[in-house]
């Protein structure tokens, strides 16, 4: 009879621990993306004082300093992901990402102003995202495997893209922007801000990491899935909030300079870094996932195109597009 006590007992505690231990899962996915975007945060509020004080143009900081501040967040869980051995996160928290990023992002900051478009945009750097898109597909699709050779080119592709960059920004200097209202922070503030906002982000995708593939299991969810929704989602809070705070100063430039140069960042440098620690293995979901990609890419290009400005029946077509994608898989 006490044996049977004991047992009921034991069980009892067993299902109590359990419990505990799924609640404190999602608090720890919880305080991790409050790092990531506190982080990304701080970090870009530096970085950008940074780059005004060298009078770099909005669009400019916005492609550069801005987007890669902002996708750090994705960088930390991607690479932390491909140390983990767990690469199926690693490329749907990418694809998932850009994709967040070019319909809700994009989408939402039409509903507070018209995102005029500048037609050197849409000759240069929005086509560059699309064919990055699909030299990333062309990549995965032949041998189902992103490796190290592979991972090594989207690096200098990378390095070749800031390199561009930054002659662009050279050429820019010599163009006013008095006009531009600013704050510039002192020297030993904006370092202070790079460097914390670092070093959150790194704890925090670790955090963001290790929660959402224990919540994955729990559900019985694939990390494919789990990588596509709450972590591409969570990582992507920081070019949202970036890109509306901006869109609502009429920083529009900014605003869709951050989600173009975010999404080329993602796939060069963060994908290359993943694919570089550890080949990333493809699944027939992730091809159809980045043909989707290229898919809306090409969709939201053909938007702009029309009359050099993304407005809000546009931006509310986007969301639902995004919406519907959302049910697809997750029911696929």
């Amino acid at each position: 009879m006490y044996g049977r006590g004991f047992s009921k007992w034991k069980k009892s505690d067993t299902i109590i621990k359990e419990s505990e231990g799924k609640r404190m899962e999602y608090v720890l996915l919880v305080v991790g993306f409050v790092l990531l975007i506190k982080g990304a945060d701080f970090f870009v509020e530096g970085s950008s004082s940074v780059a005004k004080m060298l009078r770099i143009p909005s669009m400019i900081i916005g492609m550069t300093i801005v987007a890669m501040g902002t996708s750090l967040p994705e960088c930390s869980v991607s690479v932390s992901a491909s140390l983990a051995q767990k690469n199926e996160l690693a490329i749907s928290n990418a694809i998932g990402s850009n994709i967040f990023n070019l319909m809700v992002v994009c989408g939402f900051c039409t509903l507070f102003c018209p995102l005029a478009v500048q037609a050197s945009t849409l000759k240069k750097e929005f086509p560059f995202s699309v064919l990055v898109a699909i030299m990333l597909l062309g990549f995965g699709s032949t041998s189902m495997l992103v490796g190290h050779t592979e991972g090594i080119i989207l690096l200098v592709v990378f390095a070749a893209f800031i390199f561009w960059m930054v002659q662009s920004a050279l050429k820019a200097r010599n163009v006013s922007i008095e006009n531009e209202e600013y704050e510039i922070l002192p020297i030993w503030k904006c370092l202070l801000f790079i460097v914390g906002g670092m070093i959150a982000i790194a704890y925090g995708g670790n955090l963001v990491i290790d929660a959402a593939s224990k919540i994955a299991r729990n559900f019985e969810m694939s990390d494919n899935l789990i990588g596509l929704t709450i972590v591409a989602c969570g990582t992507s809070l920081p070019e949202l909030v970036t890109s509306i705070v901006a869109a609502r100063k009429n920083e529009v430039d900014m605003a869709l300079g951050n989600v173009i140069g975010s999404n080329i960042f993602n796939i060069l440098f963060v994908l290359g870094i993943a694919a570089a620690i550890s080949p990333i293995t493809f699944l027939q979901e992730n091809v159809v996932d980045i043909v989707v990609l290229v898919a809306m890419s090409l969709l939201v290009w053909a938007f702009a195109w029309s009359k050099k400005t993304l407005v809000r029946w546009e931006g509310v077509c986007m969301l639902l597009i995004y919406a519907g994608y959302l049910g697809y898989i997750i029911n696929r």
